[in-house]
This record gives C-alpha cells, structure tokens and sequence, in this order.
C-alpha cells in the first residue's frame, strides 16, 4: 500500500506519507496512515492528515475515517479538503465506502469542508464521556457521509 502514497499531489500541495499504525482488532484501532501536508515547491509543512482504514464503532460515529489540522497561517486556502480528496483513491482500494468523516458542531470551516467534499450531514452525536475525544474537549460531532 506504501507505493500508493508515492504521487499523491494536487498543484503545490503534496501529501508525504510519514508513518503507519497497525491495527488492533481487539481494541477497536483500526490500521492508520498519516501524512504532512506539504508545499511541493518550498518543502514547507502546512498540516497533517491522517486516513483510518476501518470501520468499527468510534470511527465511523465519533473520529471519522480522515482527520485532518491545517496550520493557522495555512487555513483558508482549502488544504484540508484538497488533501482529503487526494486520499478518496486510497480509501477506495481499503475498502473504505461511505467514506466517513466528523467534525465539532462549533467549527464551521471544518463543516463546509465536509460540505464540499461532497458530504452529507447525517446527524449530530454526543461523543462518550469514557472516551479520548471527550477528555480533549470534544463533546459532540457532526457525522458526514462521503459516497465514494
């Protein structure tokens, strides 16, 4: 799958794959790939990205199958939602369709993002207090679904 990764572009921005997580099946973590998104021309690092390539439970209600940070002097320029798109491919060949990805109600940015990636808000859920995501701050998600 590494090879995969090699030409994952879109004009100055390039996704460059850093690392994989395996998978544990017996604690719901399913196998991770995360990336810097980086300027092609300057090798200047604009944000990450990361594509989980399951589907149990807590992906697909409350961390989606992309994360993704764009850096504050990035933002605005759309990199979140062009480096999702350039990671669509890789979701298809893990199998991974609906594509889910979650954002916090309270982000709106993050939320058009989702909208022009072609998602579809399905609902609003109360993330689990005994989780990650909630002792970080993150008490609701918004659900989109991304049909590949």
């Amino acid at each position: 799958m590494d090879a995969a990764f090699s030409e994952l572009a879109d004009g100055e921005l390039r996704l460059v794959f850093l690392s994989r997580r395996s998978g544990d099946e017996a604690l719901e973590r399913a196998p991770s790939y995360f990336f810097n998104m980086q300027n092609r021309f300057t090798d200047e690092i604009m944000g990450e990205i990361e594509l989980r390539g399951g589907n149990y439970r807590g992906i697909l209600l409350y961390s989606g199958h992309i994360g993704y940070e764009v850096y504050p002097a990035f933002r605005g320029k759309h990199y979140a939602e062009r480096a999702s798109r350039l990671l669509f491919p890789v979701a298809r060949r893990l199998g991974l369709n609906p594509l889910w990805i979650t954002c916090n109600p309270d982000n709106p940015a993050s939320r058009r993002t989702c909208e022009r990636l072609g998602g579809v808000l399905v609902e609003i859920v109360d993330v689990p207090r005994n989780t990650a995501l909630y002792a970080r701050g993150d008490h609701q998600k918004c659900r989109y679904r991304v049909d590949l």
